[in-house]
């Protein structure tokens, strides 16, 4: 039989242990912010407001913030962490409007004001990518401490035609069986981006499919083909980072992406497909924390 003084000890020390395991875990919390055009759009949040940089995380094409809930409990003990449904995405508004990059990137803008959010870094990916250039283009980077890339290529617009023919035809063949079998094209299209699969998978499928099919081709339709986003990179004056996943198709794009941005860092993540941080997730929060610390020296205008 152990001594009193051990037994009291090693209930001290469970005790203990399972406060800073309550503390460490982040409460995430969800809301809604309606636009100027009638979108409600729902978000998660986490965190309090500090000094650092707020830290808001764009998704993907017909995805959902719930994704980025490693990187809402990771990052959120020291910033505050939004993560945001797009809208027609998760639990937004639908909306038959409005749903290209440039609309996208004036509901974050209007979000963050609403939220009284002054200093931020935008993490855009895949769609979100899109979305983070065309924010770049209206707002420009005043509001800005960091930027980030993840797995996707700004767009040339209708150049994309001749500069990625391969991948310009996957996109529009693409659309036809989406329109003909929406729930199978979605269901693939959510597989195919994991290397290894979230739990609950089944779950994410099922908000995919939650964007109705001729919504869903008009925002990839807008995304991929409706504006040259380039000229967005030269205008960045802020750290950057661009993280690629090591199977992604279009790794030489996304360096010469990096190219062009002054500055930028480029990180690829091996054994990782689309959903890099979902993949990855301490490479890519590290990638992540590293781009963080730079973000944070820089001052406000």
């Amino acid at each position: 039989m152990k001594p009193l003084k051990s037994v009291i000890a090693i209930v001290l020390l469970a005790l203990l242990s399972g406060v800073h395991a309550s503390e460490s875990a982040a409460s995430i919390g969800d809301a809604y912010f309606t636009t100027d055009d009638g979108a409600r759009i729902h978000y998660l949040q986490a965190g309090q407001d500090h000094a650092a940089p707020a830290l808001v995380l764009i998704p993907g094409w017909t995805l959902t913030a719930s994704l980025w809930r490693e990187q809402l409990q990771r990052f959120s003990p020291h910033r505050r962490v939004i993560a945001v449904d797009s809208r027609s995405q998760g639990e937004s508004s639908i909306m038959l409007t409005g749903n290209t990059p440039e609309r996208r990137a004036q509901d974050v803008h209007a979000l963050l004001a609403s939220l009284h959010v002054k200093r931020y870094v935008l993490v855009g990916w895949s769609q979100g990518a899109q979305d983070v250039a065309a924010y770049v283009q209206q707002f420009g980077t005043g509001s800005l401490a960091g930027i980030v890339f993840v797995d996707s290529p700004v767009s040339a617009g209708t150049n994309e035609l001749d500069i990625r023919k391969e991948f310009s035809k996957a996109i529009l063949s693409g659309l036809s069986r989406y329109a003909a079998h929406p729930a199978d094209y979605s269901a693939g299209m959510v597989r195919s981006i994991f290397k290894h699969p979230p739990a609950d998978i089944d779950a994410v499928i099922a908000q995919a499919q939650r964007t109705p099919p001729a919504v869903g081709s008009a925002m990839l339709t807008a995304d991929i083909f409706g504006a040259d986003r380039r000229p967005a990179l030269a205008k960045i004056d802020r750290p950057a980072l661009v993280i690629a996943a090591g199977e992604s198709p279009l790794l030489d794009a996304q360096k010469e992406m990096a190219a062009a941005i002054r500055g930028a860092r480029f990180v690829t993540v091996p054994d990782t497909r689309h959903a890099v941080f979902v993949d990855d997730p301490s490479a890519f929060d590290a990638a992540l924390q590293s781009l963080l610390d730079a973000a944070d020296s820089v001052r406000s205008p």
